[in-house]
């Protein structure tokens, strides 16, 4: 599942030889727990985009459809307390890390009720209580910001690592490899997550990167990577676990390059013309997530078809709730434009 790279001893790392082998077997509740978190974030993201399409939802609009076995393996990986960052490709990591749908929702269409008070809006929503620390719409902005996270963990020597999420297009950000140099420097405790969806908004990675392995970014830095199959939930935990163990005993830095996909355009004003119905028809039926997981469940003998449909009226339940939630939820008062815009300093 794994392919990894030089680390900073000079050693190959490859096929499970001190880098993430993405070898795990699921339990059946385990199974369960993630099947039920992906369809979760599925649904809510179809819902979201008819939504948008409804006009209730304003401004960009980036859907995860298709990369949800990241979110929720990595999160699966995560001790209490470690931190996730990301761009603006976020509903998926909201969701998983805990906020409420209700909640998320009502920020996708700016009211009162969401969790930034409806001034995030899409891009930019927070929970410290999650430890979630956004939703950035600036192109790699969330890298060196996930690095002062790890930073001021690796000061406190408090045992957390923080997680920091970018996509293929970012990693040809300058930004990203400041924040490299310095996390392998000070040796600090962040992984890496490359969401490699095989498009930076609309080019491929092969017309817009020299290097299309980028796991393999670290290495002028001395920082070991990893290949993952970012459509199977098991493998992104096993990876997420051995590179977080790697951040959290002192070595510094990883990055775990997951290679995924995803159906929608990249925003919800993009027809996606760029690549063939085909192209994405053989993903769904061949490598989805969710069916992936689904397959297991049914040949292990732990859910049959009821079953499994019982989990996703329930899901679709809680994001009917979140959709009616974000509705009926009032918009802000101008006054909410002159809150939360500074904090006082603490002496």
């Amino acid at each position: 599942m794994a392919r990894g790279q030089t680390g900073t001893t000079g050693r190959r790392k490859a096929n499970g030889a001190g880098a993430p082998s993405g070898k795990a077997a699921g339990g059946k509740d385990e199974l369960l727990k993630y099947y039920r978190a992906m369809l979760l974030v599925r649904r809510f993201e179809e819902r979201a985009g008819q939504l948008y399409g409804m006009g209730l939802i304003g401004g960009f609009c980036h859907l995860y459809i298709g990369q949800e076995a990241i979110a929720v393996g990595v999160e699966a990986a995560k001790r209490p307390g470690d931190q996730i960052i990301t761009g603006y490709r976020d509903h998926g990591h909201m969701l998983v890390c805990g906020m409420d749908p209700k909640e998320v929702m009502a920020e996708l269409t700016g009211r009162i009720g969401g969790s930034s008070r409806g001034k995030g809006g899409s891009m930019h929503m927070f929970s410290t209580e999650s430890a979630f620390y956004g939703g950035h719409g600036i192109v790699g902005a969330q890298v060196p910001l996930g690095t002062g996270l790890a930073l001021a963990n690796w000061y406190r020597e408090d045992g957390k690592v923080a997680f920091a999420f970018f996509g293929d297009g970012a990693a040809n950000q300058g930004q990203v490899y400041e924040a490299f140099n310095m996390a392998e420097l000070w040796k600090l405790p962040v992984v890496y997550v490359i969401e490699n969806n095989q498009y930076a908004m609309g080019t491929a990675i092969t017309r817009s990167s020299a290097e299309t392995h980028l796991y393999r970014r670290g290495a002028s830095f001395g920082i070991p990577g990893a290949e993952v199959d970012g459509m199977d939930v098991l493998a992104v935990k096993a990876a997420a676990e051995e590179a977080a163990e790697h951040a959290r005993s002192g070595k510094g830095p990883y990055i775990l390059e997951m290679k995924t996909y995803r159906y929608r355009g990249h925003s919800m004003s993009d027809p996606a013309k760029y690549r063939t119905r085909e192209e994405v028809d053989e993903v769904r039926k061949t490598r989805d997530p969710i069916e992936h997981v689904e397959q297991m469940l049914e040949k292990n003998g732990w859910a049959d078809e009821a079953a499994l449909k019982a989990i996703d009226a329930e899901v679709k339940r809680i994001v009917a709730d979140a959709a009616e939630f974000a509705r009926t939820s009032p918009e802000p008062e101008p006054s909410e434009l002159y809150t939360d815009v500074y904090t006082e300093a603490q002496a």
